[in-house]
């Protein structure tokens, strides 16, 4: 832009050049106000001769003599302030006596009296002026404007309470320039909010073509996913990057910034509404009572924690083996405790599930009512990398706890487990469902009062090692985002999702169940992609589109993962009390088969035979199709040194 270079060449200069320039700006000034004077007095325009040449050359030879005397040419005109106007003033102060005294006192023929008084105001102004210019434009004021100018266009999607103070957030960012509105309400478009248009809906591809726009942030805190979806699904192919507000829920202070706007979150894209709560269930377990939840510091677990802890009961137990995990989680319900006023009895106890003698002095000493089993290792390819631990900590561990739970009386025991313990093709997914059958057999046996339930569901978004933090990362690096294989999908639910429906079907169980959540349809991970780089602003790079900004990688399938993943074992599910809470009918094993396995276990995985620990997961779960290669890290080590 021609602006810039010029800025960029005047601040180049060097400093004589720059005052050379001043002097011939203020010697023009001093002619230009006299002839301004004589139109001012005179009411029409002259070209001065003879005598009217007279204060010219007085204004000249008067003023810039003075002005160097003053200093007024070693001042940096881009830092100049009230401390330089205040000597221009004395400056001109001086040089109007003298101005005046030749052509007001003494008078000068064919020159009018008054000139001597007007010329020295008007070269005043001029010469004020134009220092005010050079420091506006050499001091930034152009460039702020310029910056201001190249702010991204937004529309702000939502014309009511929130959209309002959002814009005013918005006002003077340095970064987002709001053109407009967009609402679903006919009867608000073409109206006016804060100077900004309101435009229909309908709209919203024209005003994004048209207006140039960068982002859409969405300021509709209290609509419905599924609503938001189709939003989302109408910006698809636009280029632009949506950012949105929090659940209405989210904001208490009761204004809107724009530190509330994030990112979008996986459940905006797949428009899943969640369903209201079952108040009764959620507190039946819970409220007044001493509830256990290991693995407190995992992804799961610690958001049980934090709906438990909104429940009261009368002590929550944190459990959980990483000391890092379980300090985060007992601090961060300890801040609530203290911001709401509320007495709160937390536990934290550092302790392995595999441990039956810590186990069993957990239980014993608080007498949990209710225990909600959380801790596994989920990571599939790391179990895979190591099996007999990752069996050790979901099977043993899972029998541990519940063999520790039986003895203490506990009434409720909840595991939560996964839908790759369906017809499992991985290390993971078998313990998980040989974990649920020691609890179907524990239940079955009936020898105490505890009755055991289990929770099966899919991912859960934004834990640990979950594919949407993952994505976010890559394309904030730029790509690529890789993939497994194109044919992947998942069933997808929201963390706080899952552990509100755990807590609910946990509270109608009577024995053995194994509940099943409602996931909602599966989702191919590489559309997931796709819609998480195109809402970004962002392009996907392939064929079609090589100039495209982010590629998506196919790596492969990693050890034990499988395409698709399952939720029933059985064909049909029973229904319950709850539209999103199922029943499987899956097949039990005898309790006294699964006793002489889980000895045999015991041996195989103190000694690390990994051969021999897939021949009896293959045995026992059924449908278990392990991969031909072993890929454990130390039975390889074991290989290369014979």
């Amino acid at each position: 832009m021609i602006f810039n270079r010029l800025e960029q060449a005047s601040l180049a200069l060097s400093r004589p050049a720059k005052r050379a320039i001043a002097v011939t700006v203020d010697t023009v000034l001093c002619m230009l106000t006299v002839l301004v004077a004589y139109y001012l007095r005179l009411g029409y325009w002259i070209l001065p001769e003879g005598n009217r040449l007279i204060p010219v050359a007085v204004s000249v030879v008067t003023a810039i003599p003075l002005f160097i005397r003053f200093g007024l040419y070693r001042a940096i005109f881009r830092y100049s302030g009230f401390a330089a106007l205040g000597t221009l003033a004395i400056a001109i102060a001086i040089y109007g006596v003298i101005f005046a005294s030749v052509f007001t006192l003494y008078g000068v023929y064919g020159v009018p009296r008054t000139l001597g008084l007007i010329q020295p105001i008007l070269l005043f102004i001029a010469i004020g002026t134009s220092r005010a210019a050079a420091r506006f434009w050499l001091g930034g004021g152009y460039g702020f404007i310029r910056e201001m100018n190249a702010r991204s266009r937004v529309l702000i999607y939502g014309a009511g309470r929130a959209g309002r103070q959002l814009a005013a957030g918005l006002a003077n960012s340095p970064e987002m320039q709001v053109v407009g509105f967009v609402d679903d309400d006919t009867s608000l478009a073409g109206s006016l909010m804060n100077g900004k248009p309101i435009h229909h809906a309908a709209r919203l591809q024209e005003l994004i073509a048209a207006e140039d726009i960068r982002h859409v942030l969405l300021a509709m805190p209290s609509t419905t996913r599924s609503r938001r979806a189709e939003i989302l699904l109408q910006l698809k192919g636009t280029a632009v990057q949506v950012r949105t507000l929090p659940a209405l829920s989210d904001i208490a202070r009761g204004r809107v910034s724009v530190g509330d706007l994030r990112e979008l979150d996986i459940e905006d894209l797949l428009g899943r509404d969640s369903v209201a709560p079952n108040e009764l269930l959620l507190a039946r377990n819970i409220t007044g009572k001493i509830v256990l939840v290991t693995g407190a510091g995992g992804s799961i677990g610690s958001e049980l924690c934090r709906k438990i802890f909104r429940l009261r009961p009368a002590s929550l137990l944190l459990l959980d083996a990483s000391e890092h995990a379980l300090y985060a989680i007992h601090g961060e319900l300890m801040q609530d405790a203290l911001e709401s006023g509320r007495a709160a009895d937390l536990v934290p106890i550092l302790a392995s599930v595999t441990d039956p003698v810590r186990m069993g002095l957990v239980c014993s000493s608080f007498r949990p009512d209710t225990v909600y089993h959380a801790a596994a290792y989920k990571h599939v390819p790391l179990v895979e990398h190591n099996p007999c631990e990752g069996v050790r900590n979901n099977v043993l561990g899972t029998l541990v706890t519940a063999r520790a739970a039986e003895q203490a009386g506990v009434t409720n025991f909840v595991l939560i487990s996964t839908d790759k313990a369906v017809r499992p093709t991985n290390v993971m997914g078998a313990s998980k469902r040989m974990a649920e059958m020691v609890l179907q057999a524990m239940a079955h046996a009936h020898t105490g009062k505890t009755r055991f339930a289990m929770v099966r569901f899919g991912n859960v978004l934004g834990s640990s090692g979950s594919v949407v933090p993952l994505f976010r990362r890559q394309i904030r690096e730029g790509g690529p985002i890789t993939i497994t294989h194109e044919d992947v999908t998942r069933y997808f639910m929201s963390i706080p999702e899952a552990a509100e429906l755990v807590i609910q079907a946990g509270a109608m169980a009577q024995g053995g169940e194994v509940f099943v959540l409602e996931m909602g349809d599966p989702v191919r991970i590489v559309d997931l992609a796709r819609n998480m780089i195109e809402l970004s602003g962002l392009s996907v790079r392939d064929a079609e589109r090589p100039d495209g900004d982010i590629e998506i990688s196919v790596v492969g399938l990693r050890p034990g993962e499988k395409l698709y993943e399952e939720l029933l074992i059985g064909g049909d599910d029973l229904p319950t009390s709850h539209p999103r809470i199922m029943k499987a009918r899956d097949p039990m094993i005898e309790p006294a088969e699964l006793e002489r396995a889980l000895t045999e276990l015991e041996a195989i995985v103190a000694g690390n035979d990994v051969a021999a620990l897939r021949n009896l997961l293959v045995s026992i779960v059924g449908g278990f199709t392990p991969d031909k290669d072993v890929v454990d890290h130390i039975e390889r080590r074991r290989k290369r040194r014979d």
